[in-house]
């Protein structure tokens, strides 16, 4: 059935031929069509980049490859990614405990964007796969309230079974505006969804 719907998916076929490593990347593609939050100049963590996808978009958009650059894309997984022109890649898992600041490293400076399609392996239970995605999604959201610069942009992957009143009323606190997309690259039987974050005003108490 999954390799059925492989060959039917009409997003597969396109990232075939426009050289993308996954659909997902046009699930970036179309929430940024949308929003314009990927600027050129702007530096972008991407966090769970495999298999690259996100940081294919994210460089096309804030410019990475010499002699022009301005803009930078600094990626990290669990899983390796084959190189991508002018994306800084570390195999790492965002979760160790010295991984936030490796990647403030690679970014050289405050970030204007903070992504993160991070997913854990499901379980197929309901309640240990939703605290899992949480618990990966509060780690992101901590992540970019200490590197975000003002004005910057968070991007992550939840599940349709909802995100926590304590960390949407974080993130309402830090950001002008907070809410959930789910683009049509995203498969309408699947449960993810997205929640975007935009107009960081720095971390409030």
């Amino acid at each position: 059935m999954w390799l059925q719907r492989q060959l039917n998916d009409p997003y597969v076929e396109r990232a075939k031929k426009l050289g993308y490593r996954s659909r997902a990347a046009f699930k970036l593609l179309e929430i940024d069509e949308k929003y314009r939050f990927l600027k050129p100049g702007a530096r972008v963590a991407d966090l769970g980049a495999a298999p690259g996808g996100w940081s294919q978009v994210a460089a096309a958009k804030v410019g990475v490859i010499p002699p022009d650059a301005k803009g930078l894309v600094a990626a990290v997984d669990l899983l390796p990614v084959q190189p991508i022109p002018g994306v800084h890649f570390e195999l790492l898992d965002f979760l160790a405990d010295d991984a936030p600041q490796r990647v403030k490293a690679m970014l050289g400076g405050p970030a204007d964007v903070v992504l993160s399609d991070m997913a854990p392996n499901t379980t197929g239970h309901k309640q240990t796969d939703h605290l899992r995605i949480m618990g990966l999604v509060e780690a992101a959201a901590l992540f970019a309230a200490d590197v975000l610069a003002p004005g910057g942009v968070f991007l992550a992957k939840v599940f349709q079974v909802g995100t926590e009143r304590g960390l949407l009323s974080s993130l309402k606190q830090d950001f002008a505006s907070v809410r959930h997309v789910k683009p049509a690259a995203s498969r309408a039987d699947s449960a993810e969804i997205y929640l975007l974050a935009m107009g960081f005003r720095g971390r409030q108490k």
